[in-house]
């Protein structure tokens, strides 16, 4: 079985608390976009020397153990008698960039594993082994337009279609961590709505929608910010 999972950007992203559990309660609408890596996912024969995960196109550089694709696979195997597959993802979304990519990948392999063995998972049940994965992951299971609250798993839909806009994606050479972007995060509640704001015109998005990790990371990494002003040099809105 051959799938396409997709990448996702952010419009806005508000921290709004920390979690008991160490995350942190966020308010952000996701969006899907068209790049999309190729994830194929075969039954190893008994006996057969194919490998469990190999990977083409951006390497991926961690052990099998910690992909996620695999993850995915183990979380159920777990649970239910399923055979031995071998896992080839050819990688195009580019990974450390906040585009869901690896995400994207588990989510992806859980719904395959559950059609191609027929496991009978409907929806919730996907999306809790999908939140054991990733905070994000729960999202790739609806991949529509959608307003993330709690860690990103709590969906409300909303109206927003960006047909006849193109979305174009830079990626510099820079990589983030998680732990590095919110590490000088102070929580707080907006002074606006997310959910009615995203609903003005996109050309006054930019005065009324804001991410919360550009205060700290254009000052850190400065390349960020001149790309943003280029952007916007250039007619982008």
């Amino acid at each position: 079985m051959i799938t396409f999972p997709n990448a996702k950007i952010n419009i806005g992203l508000n921290i709004v608390g920390k979690r008991d559990d160490g995350f942190h309660d966020i308010e952000t609408i996701f969006y899907p976009v068209h790049l999309c890596d190729i994830l194929e996912i075969v039954e190893n024969p008994a006996g057969s020397h194919m490998p469990l995960f190999y990977n083409t196109g951006l390497i991926v550089d961690s052990a099998v153990e910690k992909n996620l694709c695999i993850k995915a696979y183990r979380l159920l195997q777990n649970d239910f008698l399923i055979p031995e597959i071998s896992v080839h993802l050819h990688k195009i979304i580019p990974y450390s960039s906040g585009l869901g990519g690896g995400s994207g990948n588990a989510t992806f392999t859980l719904s395959m594993l559950n059609k191609m063995f027929c496991l009978g998972l409907n929806d919730e049940l996907l999306k809790m082994y999908a939140l054991k994965l990733g905070s994000d992951c729960a999202f790739f299971l609806k991949n529509i337009p959608l307003l993330a609250k709690g860690r990103g798993d709590e969906f409300s839909g909303i109206n927003l279609n960006l047909a006849g806009w193109h979305i174009l994606l830079v990626k510099p050479d820079i990589h983030i961590s998680t732990a590095e972007a919110y590490k000088e995060i102070i929580p707080q509640i907006p002074s606006y709505d997310l959910a009615e704001n995203i609903s003005l015109p996109v050309e006054d998005w930019k005065n009324f929608i804001f991410n919360d990790f550009e205060k700290h990371l254009f000052i850190k990494h400065k390349e960020l910010l001149s790309i943003k002003e280029n952007l916007y040099s250039l007619g982008a809105v």
